[in-house]
């Protein structure tokens, strides 16, 4: 790989981790500001609730998702931006480790796009209910290891504290996930958790190496292809 390719694929990839997160965040708020009857609550909705294209009932929580289209897009973005972001900045993991991340990035893109076309509803197909939940699964489970690896590697050249943070969101993401079904009143607060934790990572993971392609543009030059 040339100087002038490695010199778009870092700050694209780290400009791609960033726009997924926010992309995530807004169509996650939007859509739930478009559920009133009744209210959309945070802490006791899953997040797949939105996506939901029925107005039912399900595991006791009143489903009612307006906007569910949103963040059934929003779902099939994340899944590729983040894994694409993820692929690219891969090439400055070497040997094992690198293919490692790769496989876990595109399981983690393809459980995304999945959970996006197929809604986490009891009235749709018993089959598309199950590939939701199933996808959900593999994909946090997957951006979480990736941040974990991320921080236990040393190849993205970041500092002590940046490794620290990065193993600690995706052990926490992983822990959340073992929370959710500890109580129906937290079970949504729980399972942002798992979420949440490779989103935040996303954004502070992908900032710092465009600050630092800004600021030392030849490191990037002398990464090994």
């Amino acid at each position: 790989m040339s100087r002038g390719v490695r010199g778009v694929w870092l700050p694209l990839g780290a400009v791609l981790l960033v726009v997924n997160a926010v992309q995530w965040v807004l169509n996650e708020a939007i859509t739930a500001a478009a559920w009133t009857t009744p209210p959309y609550n945070y802490a006791t909705h899953y997040i797949s609730d939105l996506g939901v294209p029925d107005c039912t009932q399900f595991q006791g929580r009143d489903i009612c998702s307006p906007l569910n289209w949103v963040m059934n897009t929003s779902f099939v973005l994340e899944g590729i931006l983040f894994a694409t972001g993820v692929v690219l900045l891969s090439h400055l993991v070497p040997g094992r480790a690198r293919r490692v991340i790769r496989v876990l990035a595109l399981a983690h893109g393809v459980g995304m796009v999945l959970v996006g076309l197929f809604h986490g509803s009891p009235e749709g197909p018993r089959l598309g209910l199950l590939v939701h939940v199933g996808a959900a699964g593999v994909g946090i489970l997957c951006a979480n290891v990736i941040a974990i690896l991320a921080g236990a590697l040393r190849s993205l050249g970041l500092p002590p504290a940046y490794r620290v943070f990065s193993v600690a969101a995706g052990a926490a993401g992983l822990i959340s996930v073992v929370l959710v079904g500890v109580s129906t009143s937290t079970a949504g607060a729980f399972e942002r958790g798992g979420v949440y934790s490779w989103l935040l990572w996303s954004v502070v993971t992908g900032t710092l190496l465009l600050v630092r392609n800004l600021r030392r543009p030849a490191v990037v030059e002398n990464v090994p292809a």
